[in-house]
C-alpha cells in the first residue's frame, strides 16, 4: 500500500507538469490551428529568467513571477514575429515556422549563454521530505501537485467566468462566428499565446524545482511528452489535454516502478506502446468530438 501511495504521488507530480504543457499546446492549437514545436523553448526562457534573477539575489516570489512573465511575453512575441505574418497559411507552413523558431532559439541559448547545464540554487525546503503514513514523500513533488491543482482550478474559473476566457473558448469552437460578432483575431490569438506561455512558465518552475538546473534543451523532453498527451486527449481539446497529461504520467511512472531492472531502460518503449494502442482504438483522441472539430 505504501508503495502504491508513493507511485500515485509520483504520477500526479509528473502528469501534472505534462498536463500544464499539453493544455498550453491545446489552447494555441484550438484557436490558431498551430502545433507549436517551439513551446519547449518557452520553458527554457523561463528557466534562464530564473537563473538570472537568482543570480541577482531576487527573493523567490520575484524569481517565480519573473519566470511566468518572461515566458508569457516570449510567447506573445513569438506569435507576433513568427506566426502572425503567416496567419491563414496551411498547417505545414505553420509547423515549419515553429520548428525554425525552436532551432533558432536553441542555437541562441547555446551561443549566448552556454551549451552546458547551469545550476539554480533552489530553496532548501524543496530538498526536504515529509512522512505520510509509512511513505516518505518529497516536498518538491507535493508542491508540484498543489501548484498544478491550483493552476487548473484557476484556469477552469477563467474559462467559465471571464469575458476573455469565454472569448477564447468561443474562438476554439467557431472562430468564424466569433469574428462575425466583432471579436478580432489580433486580440484572441495573442491572448491564447500569452496563456500558453504562462502555463509553460509554471511548468518550467516545477520542472526545474525537481532537477535544479537549466540548459538549452530543457523543454524538449517534457514538451514531446506533452505533444503525445494532446494527441491522447484529442488535438485542440483542452480537457482532453489535461487528461492525456495525467494518463501519460501515470503510465510512465507505473512502468518505471514495475519493470524489472533488465527492462528499465526500455520504459519509454513500453509507455509509448500503450499510447499507440490507445490511438489505434481512438485515432482522434479520447475526448475528440465525433466530427473531429477542435473543442
Amino acid at each position: 500500500m505504501d508503495t502504491v501511495l508513493q507511485q500515485i504521488v509520483n504520477a500526479l507530480s509528473l502528469g501534472g507538469v505534462y498536463a500544464l504543457l499539453a493544455l498550453g499546446l491545446a489552447v494555441v492549437f484550438s484557436v490558431g490551428g498551430l502545433i507549436n514545436i517551439a513551446h519547449g523553448e518557452l520553458m527554457t526562457i523561463a528557466g534562464y529568467a530564473m537563473l538570472g534573477l537568482v543570480g541577482l539575489g531576487a527573493p523567490w516570489p520575484v524569481v517565480m513571477l519573473g519566470a511566468l512573465v518572461s515566458a508569457a511575453l516570449a510567447a506573445v512575441a513569438m506569435e507576433r514575429v513568427a506566426f502572425r505574418p503567416l496567419r491563414g497559411a496551411g498547417p505545414e507552413t505553420l509547423f515549419l515556422s515553429s520548428l525554425v523558431v525552436a532551432v533558432v532559439l536553441q542555437s541562441l541559448f547555446q551561443g549566448l549563454i552556454s551549451p552546458q547545464p547551469k545550476g539554480i540554487a533552489l530553496p532548501k525546503v524543496l530538498d526536504d521530505t515529509i512522512a505520510i503514513g509509512g511513505v516518505t514523500v518529497g516536498v518538491s513533488s507535493l508542491v508540484t501537485i498543489a501548484v498544478v491543482a491550483v493552476t487548473l482550478a484557476a484556469l477552469a474559473w477563467f474559462f467559465r467566468s471571464t469575458d476573455t476566457g469565454l472569448g477564447i473558448r468561443a474562438a476554439s469552437l467557431d472562430f468564424d462566428m466569433v469574428r462575425a460578432v466583432g471579436v478580432k483575431a489580433d486580440r484572441i490569438i495573442p491572448l491564447a499565446f500569452a496563456l500558453s506561455g504562462l502555463l509553460a512558465g509554471v511548468a518550467a518552475v516545477l520542472w526545474i524545482a525537481q532537477r535544479g538546473s537549466v540548459d538549452p534543451l530543457l523543454g524538449i523532453t517534457p514538451v514531446l511528452a506533452a505533444f503525445v498527451a494532446t494527441a491522447i486527449g484529442g488535438l485542440g481539446n483542452t480537457t482532453g489535454a489535461v487528461l492525456g497529461g495525467f494518463l501519460l504520467g501515470a503510465v510512465s511512472v507505473t512502468f518505471g516502478a514495475t519493470l524489472p531492472d533488465s527492462l528499465a531502460p526500455f520504459r519509454d518503449v513500453f509507455t509509448f506502446s500503450v499510447v499507440i494502442v490507445l490511438l489505434g482504438l481512438r485515432p482522434r483522441g479520447l475526448l475528440a468530438t465525433s466530427t473531429g472539430e477542435r473543442a
